[in-house]
This record gives structure tokens, C-alpha cells and sequence, in this order.
């Protein structure tokens, strides 16, 4: 028998089917762990969303498109374009989530790459640098500003004076 708590999906698993509306489904290649810190994410900002906070609607596009139910669908091949900017929305969800803490460019990767993940870690960086350059985040080593793409070893992604 069928587990009635998950909702019917299409043939191909790319999309849920819910009262008769195909909806994009998640990336199954994102880690548990981390699919769960950006469905939390997603969660919290449906509610401010509810609560009508200013930056809300941002913070559901920015989960929705690091769990791949947005943009280029998970299962093409993705463009430069478009591994960083859900790259980008990878690093503002999982701030917004771990409130305060840093995160490893490996977790970013990890959510846009699944098994792969260490064939994005240039991106990631990249996407890092990109964004230290706007002061949306901060790229540390051993507590130093560092630009991530030249720095040696492994490197912290914080928030930026200018995070949104």
C-alpha cells in the first residue's frame, strides 16, 4: 500500500501532482541534511510572507530555486548562468537559515551538485567572490578577509554588511 502522506508524482519524478497541478519537485541529489535546512528556510519564509515582512517573497524565491523547484530544471544540464544563481540563492538561503554562522562553499556546491559537488567548487567560489564584491557576504580563512578564489584551503562564507 502506498504512503498516502506523499503526494503522487509523475513518471519521471520531476514533478509532484497535487489536486490535479504538476508542481516542480526538489532536487533529490541535495543531502538530507541540507534539503532539510533549506525546506526549513522555505517554511520560515512562507511565514513572513503570512506575517508581511518586506524582504519575504524574496527569501521563498531564493529557497525555491536552491531546492531546484525553480529555474533551469535540476535534471538539464546547467548553464554557467544558471549554476550561479542557484549558487547565489544556495549561499542567501542557508545564511538566512544557520542565523549568524558561516558556511562552507562545499555546502553550496553540494546543493547544486549532489554526488558531483566537487566539480562546481570554482563556481561556488566565484558566485562567493562576486558576492563579497557587492558586501552582500564576507569570505574568510582562519577569521581573515580572503578572496576565495585565490585563497589556499578551505574558506567561510559569511554575511556581508550589505546581506539582503
Amino acid at each position: 500500500m502506498p504512503d498516502t502522506n506523499e503526494p503522487e508524482r509523475t513518471p519521471d519524478g520531476h514533478f509532484l501532482v497535487i489536486g490535479g497541478r504538476r508542481w516542480r519537485a526538489s532536487d533529490p541529489a541535495i543531502p538530507g541534511p541540507l534539503r532539510q535546512e533549506l525546506v526549513d528556510e522555505l517554511m520560515s519564509a512562507r511565514r513572513a510572507v503570512k506575517a508581511g515582512e518586506p524582504d519575504a517573497r524574496d527569501r521563498v524565491g531564493d529557497a525555491k530555486v536552491a531546492l531546484g523547484e525553480r529555474g533551469r530544471p535540476w535534471w538539464e544540464e546547467p548553464t554557467d548562468h544558471s549554476l550561479a544563481t542557484r549558487s547565489e540563492a544556495a549561499v542567501r538561503a542557508l545564511l538566512r537559515h544557520r542565523d549568524g554562522t558561516t558556511i562552507c562553499p562545499s555546502d553550496v556546491a553540494r546543493v547544486v551538485g549532489g554526488d558531483h559537488w566537487r566539480r562546481h567548487m570554482d563556481a561556488v567560489r566565484e558566485v562567493a567572490d562576486a558576492l563579497a564584491g557587492t558586501g552582500a557576504v564576507v569570505v574568510t580563512q582562519r577569521g581573515e578577509t580572503v578572496t576565495a578564489t585565490t585563497a589556499k584551503g578551505p574558506v567561510r562564507i559569511g554575511r556581508g554588511d550589505r546581506f539582503a
